[in-house]
This record gives C-alpha cells, structure tokens and sequence, in this order.
C-alpha cells in the first residue's frame, strides 16, 4: 500500500519562498491523483493544490492561485508543492494525500475524496 512521506516545511519569513516534497513508497504512485491540503489551529483542513495521476491538470484554491504551483514527478514518485510570497496566513501544517481512486478523470478537490495521508509538516510564516 502507498505510503506518503511530507518534508521540507519550516520557519519562513514573510515573503519568502519554501517547497516541501512528499515522497510515495510501496505503491503505484504514477497511477493517483494527489492533493495538497492545510490546517491551521482552530480551522477547517482545506484544499491548497492538487495535481492528476499524469500531471496534466492542477487545481488550486482561489488564494493560492498565482503563489502556489504543485509539479510531480513520477519517476522519482514524489510530488512537490511550490510556495511564493508566503503570507502570515499561510501558517499551517500542511498534508499531502493520495485519491481514493486510481486514474481518476477528474482532479479531486475535496478532503473526502483522498484515502492516504501523510502526517504532515508545519509551515511556519513569521517575521
């Protein structure tokens, strides 16, 4: 079964730029959809970025358009979310996730609709 593995969060300082990875082990990891998600303390978990299983389609939430870019790469079965100009607001930690469904036609944009998760990693922007 697909095993998903977050690094690369941090302390970032307003502004800047941070591009944690997520890296998939013992599962066709080219064959799934993947999704980024966040929660803040106090908030709902929300979608920030998700990619198809060929890395043909993105979505991203309206405040992250434009800031965020989320590339894969199947060969090193490991997909990468892309932060810039990194706000105050952007303070989360910050999941990856795997579709419950292989080849998915459409890029799953809801929390309901991923099975696998990683255990996540903090970001963290402050001056």
């Amino acid at each position: 079964q697909l095993r998903l593995v977050e690094s690369g969060g941090g302390l970032v300082q307003p502004g800047g730029p941070l591009s944690p990875s997520c890296a998939a082990f013992g599962g066709t990891f080219s064959s799934y959809g993947m999704g980024w998600f966040r929660q803040a303390p106090g908030k709902e978990r929300e979608l920030v970025a998700a990619i198809s299983w060929s890395g043909r389609s993105t979505r991203y939430a309206d405040s992250m358009t434009g800031r965020f870019t989320t590339p894969r790469d199947n060969v090193k079965n490991t997909v990468y979310l892309q932060m810039n100009s990194l706000k105050t607001e952007d303070t989360a930690v910050y999941y990856c996730a795997a579709d419950r469904a292989m080849y998915a036609i459409v890029v799953a944009t809801t929390a309901n609709k991923y099975a696998l998760w990683g255990q996540g990693t903090q970001v963290t922007v402050s001056s």
